[in-house]
């Protein structure tokens, strides 16, 4: 009878307080209602059809990613060389004495390195020759710290120049994850014998941070440019996006400036445009006529427009089980967006892959990654000057080769730390209290 009682009680508590809760969380969905009104939460199906908003309407992806996620980030405990690097991010552009304006409408360049100095050398000579260079700023994100490589960027005096190093690149991290890890399975091992921890990928290959680290630099960098950057967080329109083993020629400014200013009118439904074929072994067709293809590779841009619904795959991006970036966004990512991701560009190419070396290789000069210590690119009088022209019509061509849905990913990726790590750089920049293990 007491238990009857005290049941009763407790009921009679619960129905006064459950409209409470009603009325509350009728307010919270009424807020939310609110919120997504006013931020206006349609991606368009054309790229171009929407008009480069503020960064903070980037609050729409987050909303969507952290949805069903709890909203703290969970980031590595940093070592005394990542918050070093760490507080290099803030400083400002150097060369502002010599280029104290960048001109109106100008195309920002991000550069993304890793440890192949013979290369850089060679990118950075060929970018002091790019016609327009002078107008615009370059930034160089890093992938950890390596001295040569920082050498030669603080070497480079044709224009504005911004460092970025990526704080939690597993190079920074000797004995603790996202390097190394004391009791990190290693190769093949099975965890339940060897008792050590991690998860294996689709092939049975547990993580290496070396590969890792591709696809991390990566997508830390895409969000701190677009979303983390005080110099890019405002910046409308295209940034282009080019690697340490990528030649630049003289005319790719150029030429980038008039395939942005084409795109919305020769090939609406284009995401990118692009200074080379998305086959790197291509020189291009010659043709007299721009091309709209499956988006490559080689020097690439596109605006935040398309940063945000890339941004909004975060979950397809970080869970892929494949340790390139590339083919993450080719498999995984594009078809997700449910129409052709294709790209404009010349009939011929304004950049090219070059060296025969991988990217954990050539990083001392005994590595003869380049043959005779130099890079021998073919071209001619035509690729030192603008050569795309406004009046060409646009061939689209719809090669099958290449990676696509249905692609299962090369592995390398299986490990749970690493995909919550890719989230928390998704996150990173759109929540406030930030906090570290």
């Amino acid at each position: 009878m007491g238990f009857y009682r005290k049941t009763r009680t407790k009921d009679a508590g619960n129905k006064r307080v459950f409209p409470l809760i009603m009325v509350a969380m009728t307010v919270v969905l009424a807020l939310m209602l609110l919120l997504r009104s006013s931020l206006d939460f349609r991606i368009s199906s054309s790229p171009d059809l929407a008009v480069d908003e503020a960064p903070t309407a980037n609050l729409k992806d987050i909303v969507i990613l952290n949805s069903i996620e709890k909203l703290q980030l969970q980031l590595p405990k940093q070592t005394v060389l990542s918050l070093s690097l760490e507080s290099r991010n803030q400083l400002p552009p150097r060369n502002l004495d010599r280029f104290p304006n960048l001109v109106k409408d100008h195309i920002k360049i991000v550069l993304y390195v890793h440890n192949r100095p013979q290369y850089l050398q060679v990118v950075v000579e060929s970018l002091s020759k790019v016609e327009g260079i002078g107008e615009t700023q370059l930034i160089v994100s890093h992938d950890g710290y390596f001295e040569e490589m920082d050498k030669i960027i603080q070497g480079i005096w044709f224009c504005q120049v911004k460092q970025l190093f990526a704080p939690y690149s597993p190079h920074l991290f000797p004995d603790s994850f996202p390097g190394v890890s004391p009791g990190d399975c290693i190769g093949k091992d099975n965890p339940s014998v060897k008792k050590c921890k991690g998860n294996a990928d689709q092939y049975g290959n547990h993580r290496s941070p070396k590969i890792v680290s591709l696809k991390h630099h990566w997508w830390w960098m895409m969000n701190t440019v677009w979303d983390g950057l005080e110099d890019t967080r405002g910046h409308s329109g295209h940034i282009l996006f080019i690697e340490e083993d990528h030649f630049i020629f003289p005319n790719a400014y150029r030429n980038i400036q008039i395939l942005t200013n084409l795109k919305p009118l020769k090939c609406r439904d284009c995401y990118a445009v692009n200074l080379a074929p998305s086959d790197v072994n291509s020189k291009g067709e010659y043709w007299e006529s721009l091309v709209a293809e499956k988006m490559g590779n080689i020097g690439y841009a596109f605006n935040r427009t398309v940063w945000r619904k890339i941004h909004a795959k975060a979950r397809e991006f970080c869970n892929f089980d494949d340790y390139n970036w590339d083919i993450t966004m080719w498999s995984m990512v594009y078809p997700s967006f449910r129409t052709p991701v294709r790209t404009l560009r010349g009939p011929r190419r304004s950049a090219a892959h070059f060296g025969k070396c991988g990217l954990h290789q050539g990083q001392g000069k005994e590595n003869n990654c380049i043959d005779n210590g130099a890079v021998n690119v073919e071209m001619d009088e035509i690729d030192r000057i603008p050569n795309i022209k406004s009046e060409w019509n646009v061939q689209v061509l719809n090669a099958a080769e290449g990676y696509k849905a249905g692609h299962k990913g090369w592995g390398g990726w299986g490990d749970d730390r690493d995909r919550e790590l890719c989230m928390n750089f998704a996150r990173m920049y759109h929540i406030v209290n930030n906090s570290s293990n």
